[in-house]
Formats: structure tokens, sequence, C-alpha cells
């Protein structure tokens, strides 16, 4: 998610490009709202204790005191890709973050890495070589010890050019290669110097090599199947209603489980998401993606209710092969027109701020791009004659996410205003992307997007969206082009770069030429609003990006 909506069907295939690299498999390239079908079936050292409501309509109250089951409502659909190498799925991967463990894994709000797997962090990030040893006595969900084995399985899947997975894209342009040293130990060889991969590291899940190398085991990931070394194990998944997390107990890791279950209801229908969390009759103790015109009365029940500004963003996305939106003007024009103050007042309440470069003004890389645009009509109007452009009619095929489709009639309204006749067509955002991915024709793409779900760095926000292979420029149909490709050679130097305040320089720059041509840019960033009872829990922070995260997490 794009911050929460993803595409996602069934079935196998593959399609070129993931960021910065080959494309994952579609069914992931974003966080998901899509189908899968019937509950997992879980592996058998699992499956005794595979329970949960099959249904939202249980709220599911186990438990007394603090063996009493924690019920979360997450506002994004769980039935996209459960592959963690392969998924952007914003349910599936707050989930991860509890079930399974990277080498490093990094604190969800500053993302400053510490060892998870590992036993420490190298004595020299800037070295081109990285050694690390395993945790003793680190096991996985089914019994069996993790092993240095089971860690190069992994980054051998990722780093494969004919795996073409999502992760992929992550690690590809600066990692060589990973080997085992010792039954516990590893050795990871760079390209270059890069100590930002540090905190990369937590997007490679280590997975049990004796699981998944099985025939079809990829599959079932895709699906449902987890089975990590994390403080909590998946132990009941129901495609479209609920995922259950219980407490691993051989867990020896950093982050202790606090809670005995966890009941982690799918529920994107903006006011049941509320109902949820509200009332006399409110089963979960804390919820995201709250609307904000809710706020002020969750407040008022005595919940928390905090919001966190990242790279949460709503961006349009063109077909630059469908005339005319192969003319740069053109997409500046309707950049220009859109009144991205009303929006922000009217739509987002205040939660948010109209787009001034690609990266969120939070972002430590962020500077101010040398294309900014505010709202000027008569601008519009001029690019859209110099481009010869008459009586223009669009429709906006966008993502059916609450807040978006707010934002919605805003951008009708602007576009409109200067004779661009406008169609609105909020659909599930599984239709969406499948209609992307089968490449049929369309002209504007309104959707939602958020980085952020896999780092902070400026280079790995700028790849999720922008490079050769990258299914996003797959859908844009824009890698072709000359601009595009001055660009993509323009990044692979900046990743290279030994010095970090000109590895930052060359990077903006990038991020300017992505703000001149406006292929994928964002209309505005926005707020994430998490609420939670804090009478019942403590240690929760919101997180500027879709999902929760509960290690730190306790019962009051």
């Amino acid at each position: 998610m794009r911050d929460d909506d993803v595409p996602r069907t069934p079935g196998a295939l593959r399609t070129p490009g993931a960021p910065g690299g080959p494309a994952p498999r579609r069914r992931s390239v974003l966080a998901g709202l899509g189908a899968v079908g019937a509950a997992v079936a879980l592996p058998p050292a699992l499956t005794a204790c595979s329970t949960g409501p099959e249904s939202t309509d249980e709220t599911w109250h186990g438990g007394r005191g603090r063996n009493r089951t924690l019920t979360a409502v997450i506002g994004y659909g769980n039935d996209g890709s459960w592959d963690p190498t392969q998924t952007a799925s914003a349910f599936a991967m707050a989930a991860h973050h509890h079930i399974y463990e990277g080498l490093l894994d990094t604190d969800p709000i500053t993302r400053v890495p510490y060892p998870a797997l590992a036993t420490a962090l190298p004595r020299d990030p800037a070295a081109t070589t990285w050694r690390f040893t395993l945790r003793p006595g680190a096991t996985f969900h089914d019994g069996r010890p993790v092993t240095a084995d089971d860690v190069v399985f992994v980054f051998d899947r990722i780093l494969d050019p004919g795996t073409r997975t999502l992760a992929g894209g992550f690690f590809a342009t600066w990692l060589e290669s990973v080997r085992s040293t010792g039954p516990r130990t590893v050795e990871l060889r760079l390209r270059f110097p890069f100590p930002d991969g540090l905190a990369r590291l937590t997007l490679a899940k280590v997975m049990p090599r004796h699981v998944f190398s099985r025939p079809g085991a990829w599959d079932d990931a895709v699906k449902g199947l987890a089975v990590g070394s994390g403080p909590y194990r998946l132990t009941a998944h129901h495609p479209k209603s609920n995922t259950v997390l219980e407490a691993f107990a051989a867990y020896n890791g950093p982050r202790r489980p606090a809670f005995r279950k966890m009941n982690w209801l799918t529920v994107v229908d903006a006011a049941s998401r509320v109902a949820r969390i509200s009332g006399t009759g409110a089963g979960a103790q804390i919820a995201d993606n709250i609307p904000y015109a809710n706020v002020p009365r969750l407040e008022r029940g005595g919940l928390k209710v905090a919001g966190a500004a990242g790279m949460n963003n709503l961006f349009l996305m063109f077909d630059t092969r469908h005339k005319p939106f192969d003319d740069v003007r053109v997409r500046q024009a309707l950049h220009y027109a859109i009144d991205t103050g009303k929006l922000v007042r009217v739509a987002l309440k205040g939660h948010g701020r109209p787009a001034s470069s690609f990266l969120d003004e939070g972002n430590p890389a962020y500077r101010r791009a040398r294309t900014v645009y505010g709202h000027d009509p008569a601008r519009a109007k001029a690019l859209l004659a110099a481009a010869g452009v008459r009586d223009l009619q669009i429709r906006v095929l966008a993502v059916n996410v609450s807040w978006v489709v707010d934002c919605l009639p805003t951008i009708k309204a602007s576009w409109d205003a200067v004779g661009v006749r406008t169609t609105l067509a909020p659909q599930e955002t599984t239709a969406v992307f499948t209609k992307l991915d089968q490449g049929q024709d369309y002209q504007v793409v309104a959707a939602a997007s958020n980085p952020n779900q896999f780092g902070l760095d400026a280079d790995l926000i700028l790849r999720y969206n922008h490079g050769p292979g990258n299914t996003w420029m797959r859908y844009a149909r824009w890698a072709g082009h000359p601009v595009a490709r001055r660009l993509f050679t323009d990044m692979d130097r900046a990743t290279r770069e030994p010095d970090p305040a000109r590895r930052r320089a060359m990077i903006q720059d990038c991020v300017d030429v992505v703000a001149e041509q406006a292929v994928l840019y964002p209309v505005v960033h926005n707020e994430l609003m998490t609420a939670w009872d804090p009478r019942r829990l403590s240690g929760i922070r919101a997180q500027p990006y879709p999902g929760i995260n509960l290690l730190r997490a306790r019962w009051v």
C-alpha cells in the first residue's frame, strides 16, 4: 500500500518487474483487498491448535485476565499474498512481523535495526562483508531448529533473477551473495558498501527450508501457510474473515509475546470497523485505518486515537501509451488543476498535506521538488491548450479504499472546472489491479500507496514505484521512454555513491525528475489513524503505514 490496496488473484503466473528489479507475482504488488479462497491448511505440527471463528461475526472473547484474547481490527484484507518474499499486503506484512524474524529486524517507528535471529549487528556497517551468528536455541514453530541453511535458502530465492520476487528489488542492486560458514553462521557479501542495507534485512524473513522447499509450498505460502521463528505462530487463517495468532512458547528472542492469543479481524468497511471498537458492545481493543470523521466520537468514548504521517499517499498513475497522456504537459495540467487545499480540508479533515515532493515532508531525504503542483487552474488550461487538447473526457479507475473514495469528488470537480469532463469509477481493489495485470486499456488510476511498509530510505522508496523492470512502470507503460531510461541509470549511480551527502543529493535529483514527469505521482500525503483502549492496552504506538505492531504492547 501502496498502502492497503493491492492486486491479487489466484494462480502462480509471474509478471516482469519488481521495485528496481524483476516483478513479483501480480497478486502481491501492493497491500491488498483481493481474494485468495478458502481457509488455508496449516502444516501438521500446527493443525492441532487451528482454532478461531469462521467469520467476523464473532469477537471471540477467550480466556480471562492476562490470558484473554486480544482482538484487533485491521482495515485491510487478509486475503492477499502471505509469501514474505512477494507480498506487500498490509495485513500480511503486519502479521509477518509477529510470525517471522529476519537476521535483523527494525523498530516499527524509528526503523532502527536490532538483532533478531542474529546475535549482533555487524561491527562495521560500511564493510562489504557482513557476518552473522544465529541466536542459540532459535526454533521454528514446528519445533525444528533454525539453521544457516534456512537463511541461505531464503536469500537464494530473493536473489534468484529467475524467481522474480518483490523483495528481490530491495536487495539485488547491492547484495551479491549469502553463504553459510557453519551450522549457525552466515556471511553476506555486498557489491559495494551499503549501510542502509542493514535495515532492509528485516524484509528477508527467514523461513524453514524443510517446509518451503516442498513442491507447491510457495503457492501454499501465498494462500496463508506461515511457519516462522517469531514470538507468535499462525494457528488459524480464514480469508476475508480473520487470522489467529498464538504465543509461541519456545520463542527465546528479544520480543517476547505478551498476549496468549490474538484474533485479527479483517474489516474493510469503515463503519463496521468503527463499530467493532466503539460503544458498549465493542469487542476489539485496537483498530487501524480509523476514518477521520470518527476521531472525535471515539475520543469522547474513552479511546486513544493517534495519527502518524509518512509516505501514505493518494497518487495518480497515467497510461502513457494512451493519448494524450503520453504528453507530460497533459499529466502536469491535471495535477495543477486539483484543488488540493480543499481536498485536505474536506476529504481528509485536515489530516494531510498537498504533495510537495514524491517523498513526504518527514522523510530524512526530503527536499521540496523543483516542480510542485499547487492549485493553478489557469496554468492547467494553458498546458492543455499548448498540448492541443480539447474536450478531454476522463474515466478515473479508482480503488474503493474509504479515504480515497472521499477524495474523488474534489478531483472530479477540479477537472470539470478546467473543461475536462470526468467520470469516477471506484471499484474493488482486486478488480482494479486485475485489469492492470491483464493489460486492459485505462486512462488514469487513482489509488493509495505507502512504501514505508518496507522502510524509510529514499532509494528503497523510489525503487518501489520506479525501475526498469518494475510492475508499476509496466502498468504506466513508461519504462522504455528516454527520460525513464536516464532516470533508471541515475538511480543506479546514486545507489552506488559512497558519500552519503552526495548520494542523498543524487536521489533528490531523481525525485525531481519523477515530479516533473508525473507518471505516477502523489496528490496528497496523509496521516493514518489508529485507535485503542488505553484502559486495556499499553505500549501502543501509531505507525505511519498500514497495520499494527504489538511486539511492545502489553495488557494494562
